[in-house]
């Protein structure tokens, strides 16, 4: 887990998660719409998931 990738899902998330695939991106900019916090949350879990 890197710095800028942490501080990239704080400030956009979907741009975090864009090299994790399609279903990701989506749904982490789904969530980004409803709710910047639902989407930062979406993003950090994705990045921080050691299996992807």
């Amino acid at each position: 887990m890197s710095f800028w990738r942490v501080l990239l899902s704080i400030i956009c998330p979907p741009l975090a998660v864009i090299d994790k695939g399609c279903g990701s991106i989506i749904i982490v900019f789904l969530l980004w719409l409803c709710g910047w916090v639902p989407g930062v949350i979406a993003a950090l879990v994705i990045v921080n998931n050691p299996k992807s």
